[in-house]
């Protein structure tokens, strides 16, 4: 089958591959429709290649049609529609049990010190094919995959893979309050459906910043008030700026959806950069141990929230040295969560929404661009680069 592999720093391709077969009785292989690109696959594309290996298949935001499940799968049979978490679970784990799948702990890797397999990312989280490809295998597929009507284009659907249980987790995590305020940082997809989901669960005020201009564009057409930060000097410019929008004392919540590429800081830029042309092993232990994540975004997040506030963070980021104000964040009596995505936990509360022909939350209004496999590598490049106006890409096999 054809797949998108990656080959190298800023370097992916469509290549041959075997196609995957039922190896676990609890397997499924799905016939992909649609895979998007995520902005935690760009990541790949340039920071953590370290830990991937030329021919490793990306992608984990997945849909596609059931062709075969293992003996022990009897939620789907063939035929079905069904989107595909990122993240691989079991359902029947003591953290599964609670709503954490993202530590499943029947698939955690263990030898990395990660949480549950994810798929197409990295060794770290146990180098499973992603859905990149024109064929998926899908281990645990007595628990995952999620049943969808036929009905409808498969954008209606494919966002609940990723993006929108990790928006909604966001906006949780954030004690998002009827008649608050809320801030996101950073305007990209994961960022549009923060927004909206705010405004749709009570939030008065929702302040979306980025520095690009299609990006901004679409959140004010939800209703988000905008703030261009293209001219702020770094995250105390950007944190005054939006203290002063709000009341001189700050939004009650900020979700900061950017991560550890965050424009900024070009020192931290350089040594991501040069991380990435070191030797592997070296290079792991760089981007593991270093503290080489670009924190504007995450700075600008904490110290704008009003005393007593939350801030929920949606980035990835990877090093574990990072300074952070820790003083300040102290003092000013903040509450911060994080984490991935427990996708099955929110899945009740948003396929309602899903299946509303009114689309409350524009799952249908925010693919800016529609391209063949074939194409993923120029797409890959103008999602990075944010050329073309492009904001979300799904790919059809």
């Amino acid at each position: 089958m054809r797949a998108l592999t990656w080959q190298g720093t800023e370097n992916v391709q469509v290549t041959e591959v075997p196609d995957p077969v039922i190896q676990e009785p609890t397997d499924a292989i799905i016939k992909v429709t649609s895979t998007a690109i995520c902005g935690s696959d760009l990541h790949l594309y340039r920071v953590l290649g370290p830990y991937l290996t030329p021919g490793d298949v990306l992608g984990h935001e997945t849909m596609g049609i059931v062709q075969e499940v293992g003996s022990e799968v009897t939620n789907i049979r063939p035929g079905d529609r069904v989107v595909i978490p990122f993240n691989i679970s079991c359902g029947y784990c003591w953290m599964c049990r609670r709503g954490w799948q993202a530590q499943c702990e029947t698939t955690q890797v263990r030898a990395e010190g990660k949480g549950a397999t994810l798929f197409g990312y990295t060794s770290l989280y146990g180098a499973v094919p992603g859905g990149q490809a024109e064929y998926l295998r899908v281990p645990q597929a007595q628990y995952g995959p999620i049943k969808v009507p036929h009905s409808g284009p498969d954008e209606q659907y494919l966002f609940l893979s990723d993006i929108l249980p990790t928006a909604w987790q966001g906006v949780r995590f954030a004690d998002v309050t009827q008649g608050g305020t809320v801030a996101v940082v950073g305007l990209g997809p994961v960022g549009q459906f923060a927004a909206r989901i705010a405004k749709h669960l009570g939030a008065e005020r929702v302040i979306g910043l980025d520095l690009v201009p299609e990006r901004l564009a679409l959140a004010a057409r939800y209703g988000v008030e905008t703030l261009d930060i293209s001219g702020l000097n770094g995250p105390d410019d950007m944190a005054s700026a939006l203290i002063e929008m709000v009341d001189g004392r700050g939004p009650d919540s900020v979700i900061e959806a950017v991560g550890m590429e965050a424009h900024g800081n070009p020192l931290a830029s350089f040594a991501q950069r040069a991380a990435g042309i070191l030797p592997d092993a070296l290079a792991q232990k760089v981007t593991d141990h270093m503290a080489i994540d670009r924190l504007d975004a995450l700075i600008t997040s904490v110290k704008s929230v009003r005393r007593g506030g939350s801030v929920s963070v949606l980035g990835v980021y990877g090093g574990e040295v990072d300074p952070l104000p820790m003083m300040e964040m102290f003092d000013r009596g903040i509450t911060l969560r994080m984490g991935q995505a427990n996708v099955k936990r929110w899945v009740d509360d948003i396929l309602p929404l899903l299946d509303d022909n009114a689309d409350p939350l524009g799952a249908l209004d925010l693919v800016t661009h529609r391209m063949s496999l074939d194409e993923a590598p120029h797409a890959y490049e103008i999602f990075q680069k944010k050329e073309d106006g492009c904001i979300k890409v799904v790919l059809t096999p």
